[in-house]
């Protein structure tokens, strides 16, 4: 509603209730229009003053300090700015004021988030440090003693180096995530058939998979010459990580299952297993760096922690997504999604082995 309309029924309403009364106890009718009129114009112009002075004038403050907050400017720019006013301010204040506070929420809710992630993060990675920096500082001590057996002294070495290794690899993998995540890492697209890389991986890690003895799967159904464009080491590394996973969380005498489904725009490749499975309260943060189900089994087979999190960077990385599904006792199912070449006759570089 506009100011004129608001301060004009309001010096209406004084008018005609100062003209009633006036009637009432004079009983003529030109007291009645001359009080209605006299009141009409002094209540017309006193209502307008101040509510243009004290209130309008304010809230047209307040609209323009938010609006000008919203588009990213900083507070004495904001103040100094000039903005369009819509002729109804009061209305677009309430409304600004409410898209406002929703924001800020969610910012804040965000950054709730992302302290409470920061923090996991930081006693996770102080964790992954201090196992082995400590083993190796408990071995180096005992390798100083003097009448330490030779053999024994071998032993130690071995485990120092392990753990040394272990810290190798726990470097080297957060170098890589944090490069995916700032896209330093570029990806080499190529056309390539991701049916021959899904059986040189599975071939590289056959002595694994005998090892846990759990057997791999490549259905046969799909075992047909499936072309796409992405970057053919960076996807050997996410199928290494998700079968290495099925093998570390698999039950004995499994099976680990690499299916591929063509779609229309892509192609879904799928790593199931028939282990352990996750509960369904963890699903949302198994992509999360250090983020293990089951902490005292991880730490008997081994690994980072930061599996996942580099496959999810990588298939992100080439604009696709990977989910999860699984059940407690009985398995999980791994997929993602890379670009189908519908002409493999394209001019796009071929790669085959």
């Amino acid at each position: 509603m506009k100011l004129r309309t608001l301060v004009f029924l309001n010096a209406l309403a004084v008018a005609l209730s100062i003209g009633l009364v006036n009637f009432y106890f004079q009983h003529q009718w030109n007291y009645f229009f001359i009080s209605f009129g006299i009141s009409l114009l002094v209540s017309y112009i006193v209502f307008y003053v101040l509510l243009e002075r004290y209130i309008y004038s304010k809230i047209k403050i307040i609209y323009k300090l938010i609006h000008n907050l919203k588009l990213g400017k900083d507070l004495k720019d904001a103040l100094g700015d000039y903005v369009y006013v819509s002729p109804d301010p009061i209305n677009d204040v309430e409304q600004e004021v409410k898209e406002w506070a929703s924001e800020k929420k969610t910012e804040i809710d965000e950054l709730k988030k992302q302290a409470k992630f920061r923090k996991e993060f930081l006693s996770n990675l102080s964790h992954e440090f201090k196992t082995p920096l400590f083993a190796i500082e408990g071995y180096v001590e005992s390798l100083k003693e003097d009448d330490l057996d030779p053999e024994q002294a071998k032993r130690f070495l071995t485990k120092v180096s392990r753990n040394a290794e272990r810290l190798s690899v726990l470097i080297k993998d957060l170098d890589v995530i944090s490069k995916l995540e700032n896209r330093e890492i570029p990806l080499n697209i190529q056309k390539f058939d991701l049916t021959i890389l899904v059986k040189e991986v599975m071939e590289s890690m056959e002595r694994k998979a005998q090892n846990s003895n759990i057997s791999l799967v490549f259905k046969d159904k799909y075992d047909v010459p499936t072309f796409v464009k992405a970057d053919r080491d960076k996807i050997r590394q996410v199928l290494v990580n998700l079968i290495d996973n099925s093998l570390k969380y698999g039950k004995e005498k499994g099976t680990t299952f690499i299916t591929i489904f063509e779609m229309h725009e892509q192609v879904l490749i799928e790593v199931t297993d028939n282990g352990i499975g996750i509960e369904e309260k963890n699903l949302p943060r198994l992509f999360e760096r250090f983020f293990r189900t089951d902490f005292s089994r991880s730490r008997e087979i081994g690994g980072t922690g930061l599996g996942l999190a580099i496959v999810k960077h990588i298939v992100e990385a080439h604009d696709q997504t990977i989910n999860v599904r699984s059940t407690a006792g009985l398995g999980s199912t791994f997929g993602f999604t890379l670009q189908k070449v519908k002409n493999p006759l394209s001019n796009i570089p071929l790669i085959n082995n």
